[in-house]
């Protein structure tokens, strides 16, 4: 028997099954077995008219051959699944559904009929047991006093991950990483007492930020710059556009003359744990989203430091996604948020956004651990001519 005859006979036996002629579908498979064919699709395509035709246990048996050659053979982890499914087997039906789906997804509409009816009960399970686990989860968390509204917001990450209701997003900085530090997308508000005083100057800020907006002068310059004889960065649309423009009142830890305009906007950063390392911080400014405007996901470069955000204009249809959490910002109501974990700002509004940024130390570092993480980034800036900044 030649290849091309068992592809013909292989192809004509998944037409009858398709088509309902299970019987027949069968009877073509054992003569190809007759004349010394074997394979797991042929015995993927006996187990599946064998369950057709009602000989559950021969099924079973030829499904089990068919994955001892080929572990992602479609037919026989179908198979496998209905049989287990109708013994009320459900986790262990599910195992196999899942590898038929993992295997078929994103292919149905190609499908032979079998497999597409196989694949939406493979779905259909999942949703089941999926619905029952989590009833049983929930009702389990509620004996246990947990509530939505209540309970610690990073249970509740923990929860939503397991559920697979969120994406994993980590930490990853761009230049420098500090092992062992508790990383957050958000951190809690009430963590940061010493942000009531920032968030209470709010309508001062708001007063010096218009006194800046209407200057004359270019108080405002794109936050992405080509660095001096550095080539521009290839589809980078930020670089040197006013789309995303800051005023710094302080750059690179260096006060600027902006600082001196702005007394009651630093003022309400008196008791803020500002990151003070010489050349990179701190990084203190008002920064500027054009209507329309979008900063694409990325991600900044030391774990070292959190960044704050204090929004002052902020029309509707603005939006601020870290890892898998987006918030809209509110005039105001400040957040702090671990810029090392991916993150992306949208401005779909017809007016421009302005928001306070400054950075602070990672509450988890000690003094003498801020000194040493100072002392080497100097070091490290020394030996190169264009230093990564806190971005």
């Amino acid at each position: 028997m030649t290849q091309d005859d068992m592809t013909a006979t292989l192809a004509s036996a998944r037409a009858a099954l398709t088509e309902g002629r299970s019987k027949e579908a069968l009877d073509a498979v054992r003569a190809l077995m007759d004349r010394g064919g074997e394979g797991p699709a042929l015995y993927g395509l006996e187990a599946q008219a064998l369950l057709k035709t009602g000989d559950e246990s021969g099924a079973e048996v030829a499904a089990d051959r068919a994955l001892s050659l080929d572990v992602r053979e479609a037919r026989a982890l179908c198979v496998k699944g209905d049989i287990l499914s109708r013994r009320g087997e459900f986790r262990d039906a599910n195992a196999y559904y899942g590898g038929l789906m993992r295997l078929l997804e994103g292919a149905a509409p190609s499908l032979d009929a079998d497999l597409r009816e196989g694949l939406e009960r493979a779905r259909a399970l999942r949703q089941r047991l999926t619905g029952d686990m989590l009833q049983t989860l929930q009702a389990e968390l509620r004996g246990a006093g947990f509530s939505e509204e209540r309970s610690h917001p990073r249970f509740r990450h923990a929860l939503d991950l397991a559920l697979g209701r969120k994406a994993l997003y980590m930490p990853q900085p761009k230049a420098f990483y500090y092992p062992e530090l508790p990383a957050s997308q958000f951190y809690r508000r009430e963590d940061f007492p010493w942000m009531d005083r920032v968030e209470a100057a709010t309508e001062a800020m708001l007063g010096e930020l218009n006194g800046v907006l209407g200057q004359e002068n270019e108080s405002f310059a794109p936050y992405a710059q080509t660095m001096p004889n550095m080539p521009k960065p290839p589809g980078d649309l930020l670089i040197d556009s006013m789309d995303w423009s800051a005023c710094f009142l302080w750059r690179d830890g260096q006060e600027t003359a902006y600082a001196t305009r702005c007394p009651q906007t630093m003022a309400a950063l008196k008791d803020a744990p500002l990151c003070r390392i010489r050349g990179r911080s701190p990084q203190v400014m008002f920064s500027q989203l054009k209507a329309g405007a979008r900063i694409p996901p990325h991600h900044g470069y030391v774990n070292t430091r959190l960044v704050c955000h204090v929004p002052l204009i902020v029309p509707d249809g603005c939006r601020f996604r870290v890892g898998n959490e987006t918030r809209h910002w509110k005039r105001g109501e400040a957040w702090v948020f671990d810029d090392t974990i991916e993150h992306e700002a949208m401005n779909d509004s017809a007016s421009d956004r302005v928001i306070l940024i400054f950075d602070i130390w990672h509450p988890a570092l000690s003094e003498e651990e801020r000194h040493l993480v100072g002392t080497l980034l100097e070091a490290m800036d020394a030996y190169s001519p264009n230093p990564a900044t806190w971005e």
